[in-house]
């Protein structure tokens, strides 16, 4: 649709130049527009790459432009990325490098990457890392991940554990397969429904779904590590060399 809108401007943006050069005014009567507008139509067919190279500026243009917004609204708002007391949190709580990570429990990256995630917090004991549910593919997903909020605010101590079986999971996520996960895990599973049902719970998820918008996140797993965002599974090497320039960063700055 977008694309329409831009062929159709850029015929009337020549269509408006070549009337100007002509009339000096840019008045024509009828039969001079429909002639004008004729040309103008006759040289994009004969000339598609016109049109082909306006669409890739266009398209560079706008992508650039949500890259800077996210960048200004990363800065804005990392203090709610890395210290809303709703998200939860693994590794060491008082940690000197902030790991958030967007993930969908469905997502096959964020399954790929989950090892390299409990290394990472397991080598370094200065990892402090944040969990933003952003349940993006399906019902299923949604439901996971008001299981998992739902389990932060009953029991912090076994989040870890519920996270890492759903993460795990291979296959369908229906809530009665959730429900075996959380009860394995050691949640009461009545009790972890009541808190599912608390409005509270969707208004984090809406919350976090605000917020990766703002920031241009639209795939899971990303990353943020600092002021970068990293979209896809991370490899050991790249996190560790991230992480390592983070560290190096708030020692210079005291900004961590």
């Amino acid at each position: 649709m977008r694309l329409r809108i831009l062929i159709a401007a850029l015929a009337v943006t020549a269509t408006a130049l070549l009337t100007f050069a002509l009339t000096g005014t840019g008045a024509l009567d009828i039969g001079q527009r429909k002639a004008v507008e004729e040309v103008v139509r006759a040289y994009l067919q004969e000339n598609p790459e016109v049109v082909i190279e306006a669409i890739r500026a266009f398209q560079a243009k706008e992508e650039q432009a949500a890259k800077d917004r996210a960048q200004v609204n990363l800065a804005a708002r990392r203090d709610e990325l890395e210290n809303d007391p709703s998200s939860p949190v693994g590794g060491n709580p008082d940690g000197n490098v902030t790991i958030v990570e967007f993930f969908d429990y469905r997502c096959g990256f964020c399954k790929e990457v989950l090892p390299t995630v409990m290394a990472l917090m397991k080598e370094d004991p200065n990892i402090r890392y944040v969990f933003k549910e952003f349940p993006i593919l399906g019902p299923q997903s949604v439901v996971a991940s008001r299981a998992a909020q739902a389990a932060w605010r009953v029991d912090k101590d076994k989040y870890m554990a519920f996270h890492t079986a759903l993460m795990e999971n291979r296959g369908s996520l229906p809530e009665s397969k959730v429900m075996t996960l959380a009860a394995a895990s050691g949640y009461d599973v009545e009790g972890l429904r009541q808190a599912m049902a608390d409005p509270e719970i969707e208004a984090i998820l809406r919350r976090n779904l605000q917020l990766a918008d703002s920031l241009n996140i639209g795939g899971t797993p990303t990353f943020v590590i600092g002021n970068r965002l990293f979209p896809g599974a991370i490899t050991a090497d790249v996190l560790n060399d991230v992480v390592a320039d983070a560290r190096a960063a708030c020692q210079k700055t005291g900004v961590c």
